[in-house]
């Protein structure tokens, strides 16, 4: 009869963990959230996000010349534009946007002095995890899919209003859209992970930020099964618009998006389990900051 009574019994304390673990999460992502939109650190990223808009914004809206360019020739703006997003947005915007969001969540923590806050709460530090990932993730994909959505709002602003409503709804456009939506949403997933680990695992997460920049960059150069092991190449043959990465570039058989977007999110979750793992050991020490 005992042994009925904790069987029964298992499956509801498991219950009220989990409720509890959920309920946790929600209000650190609450807190987190208005913290990495209002707080002092915001104002640098929201200046970052907004670049991309306006260079877009000079290229079609201020420059008469190239907008009646782009009119002109349509698929060599298409062109210009996924040279634009992948420089520009993925490698520059979205990859420093999320160094600075992620890295500065328990970075920024410890700098302020506030950290042992959370660590005396009654609270997992698992948790703190995952609250603390998602209110950067929340945060990184409102902020860059707005700019995504500018950049493509100029882009579109050159051509008439028929030509555009016929691309996008009769054609290819609205797929392309939420495709470079989609890249950008994936992009802030991955880099997030890469970046709130490095800021648990380094003292001067710098250094180790360069080195995946690095890395991320001449990705083009590397071998096939290298080129394999980074981010920006799953996100390059997502891209709607091919990109020719120029003729110093290593050739190498496009990933599938079936096999792309599990990889990053296999990728992102083996990441943050680490990230947990650390965690659990981690020392609070202010006085070497």
């Amino acid at each position: 009869m005992s042994s009925l009574v904790e069987t029964a019994a298992k499956p509801a304390t498991s219950n009220l963990q989990w409720g509890l673990w959920w309920r946790q999460v929600r209000a650190i992502l609450r807190m987190e959230v208005k913290k990495n939109f209002w707080g002092k650190r915001a104002l640098l990223i929201y200046l970052f996000a907004a670049i991309p808009v306006l260079v877009m914004f000079l290229l079609t809206f201020a420059d008469e010349d190239s907008a009646a360019d782009i009119t002109r020739n349509w698929n060599g703006a298409q062109e210009v534009f996924a040279n634009i997003f992948e420089a520009l947005i993925l490698r520059t915007m979205v990859f420093f946007g999320c160094a600075w969001i992620f890295m500065n969540l328990f970075r920024g923590e410890v700098v302020d002095k506030s950290l042992h806050y959370y660590f005396l709460s009654a609270l997992r530090r698992e948790v703190l995890v995952a609250g603390k990932y998602f209110s950067g993730l929340v945060t990184s994909v409102i902020l860059f899919s707005l700019t995504t959505a500018g950049s493509l709002f100029f882009l579109y602003w050159a051509r008439d209003y028929p030509a555009n409503v016929n691309f996008l709804f009769d054609g290819p456009g609205l797929g392309q859209c939420l495709m470079y939506l989609g890249v950008t949403i994936l992009g802030c997933i991955g880099y997030g992970a890469v970046f709130m680990f490095i800021g648990l695992f380094f003292r001067n997460p710098i250094i180790p930020a360069l080195l995946v920049y690095g890395w991320e960059w001449l990705n083009f150069l590397l071998p096939p099964v290298l080129k394999k092991i980074s981010i920006i190449h799953y996100l390059h043959t997502l891209a709607p618009v091919p990109m020719n990465e120029g003729p110093m570039a290593t050739v190498v058989t496009a990933t599938s998006p079936w096999i792309s977007v599990p990889s990053l999110l296999i990728f992102t979750a083996l990441v943050l389990a680490m990230a947990a793992v650390k965690i659990r050991h981690h020392e609070i020490s202010y006085g070497s900051e």
